[in-house]
This record gives structure tokens, sequence and C-alpha cells, in this order.
């Protein structure tokens, strides 16, 4: 049986990444008691005590061997420390920032989260007025953070960061940088041990490193269990389509999964133009190979930015018959007027629904009807607390075998309804 002391666990919060820490909190908090009402039943049939004078002792232990701070929720079996450390962060009139860490992380095991895809509006510890960040700034914030809890001396730090910072800049096609690895060796620099992020968008990135360690996350456990309540998913006339040539070993995981037939949408690019709104795309020419012909079509993409590609491969789709049209994006940045014209697009009938996750924080598209706020955090708190207690996280890198559980309690006769609610909370 291990067991590792859930006080020594610290999660830090950046300004954009506070509202995903707080959700993976909550979800660390009901594991821990749980992990302990079991060992505490477990040691109480071994040594023949009441449960509650079991939990009682493995709390005096940790006070005695860690710090009377592990004991911050009091005695009893549903006591598990707070886990979230007080900072406060402070930006000045040019736009520097500062981070203060306002208790002793020294020795602890730091997780720090952000969020550089959030542009709606943040507030600094001083209470001033609200604030939009930009990627780099956020990107700057988490340096602050992270050279803080070096300082402060943390033993371990690991940034949470679901959305990779510059990952769609992994390779070079002319006089330009890897900036998506130069990122990393900034991060490794720095003194992080961990990155904990989602569906990365190049694995050329994860072998970057020299020391620094990516766990590179999969959203599709999710997905597939939302697909798997929403009419269609198990008839004869769902087809799973890549959106590109990039994504293609991302939906032959989806079709081999479900056992539906691929296809693929070639896209030939202009990359001296750049995507700046679903009506202006570098895409200059794009073909269908496959047969979408009166079938429900399923595809899976990384990141969705303004949604140009994906707005003209959905029309093409239609204009080959496709039937209905169910997207997943694992980051849902929604870019710009993006949720503005997916909004005409669903008015138009290009596509049914868009599954998209809550590793990036979203207000105004969680409003829509066409869309589908699936919540990974849990996922998220079972790896950070595997890697705390330094356990295998390979399970949960690559679930099949979790999915194919799901799919094979999920009978085929049954009927198939459509979702009750927008927002999956579990």
């Amino acid at each position: 049986m291990k067991y590792t002391n859930p006080a020594n666990l610290a999660v830090i919060a950046c300004p954009g990444g506070e509202v995903f820490a707080d959700e993976v909190i909550t979800h660390l908090k009901r594991k821990y008691r749980r992990n302990m009402e079991r060992m505490a039943a477990e040691l109480s049939k071994r040594y023949s005590l009441s449960v509650d004078a079991v939990a009682q002792q493995i709390n005096l232990i940790n006070e005695i061997v860690f710090s009377s701070s592990s004991a911050r929720g009091g005695i009893d079996m549903g006591s598990v420390p707070r886990f979230k450390i007080p900072v406060k962060f402070t930006i000045f009139p040019n736009s520097e920032v500062k981070a203060e860490i306002l208790e002793s992380v020294r020795g602890k095991d730091v997780y720090i989260f952000q969020d550089v895809e959030n542009h709606y509006p943040v507030v600094f510890s001083d209470g001033g007025e609200k604030k939009n960040l930009s990627t780099n700034d956020h990107l700057m914030a988490v340096f602050v953070t992270i050279d803080a809890a070096r300082n402060a001396g943390a033993q371990r730090i690991t940034l949470v960061i679901p959305n990779y910072p510059y990952a769609r800049q992994h390779k070079a096609k002319g006089r330009e940088g890897l900036t998506a690895s130069r990122i990393g060796k900034f991060f490794e620099s720095l003194g992080v041990n961990h990155i904990i992020s989602l569906d990365i968008h190049s694995r050329d990135i994860i072998n970057a490193f020299n020391k620094m360690r990516l766990e590179n996350l999969h959203a599709s456990y999710q997905i597939i269990r939302t697909l798997s309540r929403l009419d269609g998913i198990l008839n004869d006339d769902f087809v799973v389509v890549s959106p590109d040539t990039g994504a293609v070993d991302r939906n032959k995981f989806f079709a081999s999964t479900l056992k539906k037939p691929l296809a693929l949408l070639y896209k030939e690019r202009d990359y001296s133009k750049t995507s700046r709104s679903p009506t202006q795309t570098n895409i200059s020419q794009i073909r269908l190979l496959g047969n979408v012909k009166d079938k429900t079509v399923f595809m899976a993409d990384d990141i969705l930015g303004t949604g140009a590609t994906l707005i003209k491969g959905m029309r093409l789709l239609k204009e080959n018959g496709a039937r209905r049209i169910i997207c997943s994006i694992s980051l849902p940045l929604f870019s710009g007027d993006a949720v503005s014209f997916f909004d005409e697009a669903y008015s138009e009938g290009l596509f049914y629904r868009i599954i998209g996750t809550n590793a990036v924080y979203q207000e105004e598209v969680l409003k829509r009807e066409w869309y589908i706020n699936v919540n990974i955090s849990g996922l998220f708190a079972q790896v950070i607390s595997r890697l705390h207690q330094n356990l295998s996280v390979s399970s949960l890198l690559d679930n099949r075998d979790i999915i194919n559980r799901l799919l094979s309690e999920t009978r085929v006769d049954e009927p198939q309804h459509e979702l009750p609610f927008k927002q999956d909370e579990s």
C-alpha cells in the first residue's frame, strides 16, 4: 500500500489558470478523501481498530513527520489539505508582472497552473481593474511564478498548461525559429521538472527537451463518452473523417476504437497567407478521400483558432452529401470572431454539434446550442495524484482499455438520445 502525504502537494494558480486550477483541486480533494477512507478501512481490519481511530493516527503521523500545516482541515476522516497556495500577483503600469508566494513551499511538490489562451478579463491581487491579457502576458506570468517557486525552495515543479504555448511553431519551413521547442527549453532552464499538457500539436515537441518530461494527455475517453450519448454513434452510417493529414493519427485512433471507416480531407495550403478569420483561409485546394454520402461524420482536431479551415472542410463534406457533422476540439480557442462565424455556419446547417473541453476558459461559446463542453479536470487530477505518489500514469496516457469498457457497456440495440444538457460536469 503506497501512501504519500497529500499536504506535501501544492497548487499555484496563475491569473489565467485560476478557474481550471480550482476545478482540478475539487477533484483532488475528493480523490484523497477516498484514498484515506480506503486506507483507513483496510488498516482497521488488519489492526482491529475503529476506522475513526485509524484516521486520527494517520493525521497524527502526518503532523509529526511532515508539518502542522498538514492538518489544516482538522483530524477527522474527511480532512484534506486545501492544496492551493496563496500568491500575490502584481502588474505594474509598464505591464511588468510580479509573483509573490505568500506561504512556504519549501520541500513541496508544486503544480503551477496557467491557461495562456484565457483572454477574458482577470483580476490581479492588488484589486485593480480587470485586465485582458495576451498569450505573451500569460506566458510571462508563468515565467515569474516558476522563478518564485524555485527561489522559495520547491522540491519539484510541474507546469500544468493544457494549451502548450506556440505549439504550432514546431517546424521551420524557412528562416524561422522552432519556437515551440525554445519555449520548452525556457521552462527547463527555470527548473521545471514536468509539464502536463493536452493533445499537444506535434509529437516533435515532446522530444525537444534534455531532462524535463512532458505528459501529453488525451480527452478521447471524455469525447467518446459524450458521443455515445448522441444519436447516431452506433449506427452503420457513421464515418470518421480526418480534417487534414496532420490529424490522421488522432482520427485513426477514433476510427479503430469505434470500429468505423476512416476518410480524409486533403488540403493544400499557401503558407504565404495567414488564416485570420473563417472567411480568410490559406487553403488553396481541398479534396475528400472517402465516402460521406448520407452519413453522420465525426472529425477530431486538437486546436480550433479562427475555425477557417474547419468551416471550409465542413462545407465540402456537406457538398458531398454528409447528413450530419459532429466535431471534437481538445483546445477550443475560438479566436477573434470565430463564435459568430460558427453561429452562421450552424444556421446554414453546416454542422450539428461541436464538442470542446474546459481546458481553455470560455464564456461566450458555452451559451450556444451547438456547443457541448466536456469537463476534463478529473483527468488532470488523476494524473497529478499519480505523479505526486510516483505512480505510473501510462493507463491514463493510453486509455484504450477504459474506452473499450465504456463501449462494451453501451448496447447497440439501445435507442440513443440527445444530450439533455450542454455541459458535461463529470
